[in-house]
């Protein structure tokens, strides 16, 4: 992983800011949670998804990841 990886990524979830995605995080032991939401903004570090509330909660929720979490794989971004 160099740096010039992570600023591809930057630059990608960047240029994707307020567009759908549906993510697939990786929270270890085979345990896989899915999430579809809004990608927020996208800072130097991190970026924010706004996820979609869940069918039981009226309560939306802001979620962030770093650039690296996209490289090694530990959540997996789609566009919907």
């Amino acid at each position: 992983m160099t740096q010039q990886d992570i600023d591809n990524v930057r630059e990608s979830v960047s240029s994707q800011c307020g567009n759908r995605v549906r993510i697939k995080l990786d929270c270890g032991r085979n345990k896989v949670r899915e999430y579809s939401g809004v990608i927020e903004a996208a800072y130097p570090n991190v970026f924010t998804v706004m996820v979609d509330p869940k069918e039981d909660s009226n309560v939306s929720q802001r979620l962030s990841f770093t650039y690296t979490d996209i490289i090694i794989k530990s959540i997996r971004m789609m566009l919907e």
